[in-house]
């Protein structure tokens, strides 16, 4: 059982998110072993968290998502 105290967080640029605001859990930087099913982060709202690991997601300070 993993330590709620400690997560991981992950600082993404505009640049590292896909599609309208989201990222990947795993992702890529991950081990291998450590892996889980692919997950879609939203980060409209700023910072996500990943349901499997507890990894939480957000964008770094100062950097806006591209809009349409």
């Amino acid at each position: 059982m993993s330590n709620p105290t400690t997560q991981a967080v992950v600082e993404v640029t505009a640049h590292d998110v896909q599609g309208p605001g989201v990222v990947t859990c795993p992702n890529p930087k991950m081990a291998l072993w450590s892996t889980h099913p692919k997950v879609f982060i939203d980060l409209s709202h700023g910072d996500g968290k990943c349901p499997y690991c507890g990894t939480v997601y957000r964008l770094k300070a100062g950097e806006k998502l591209h809009g349409h």
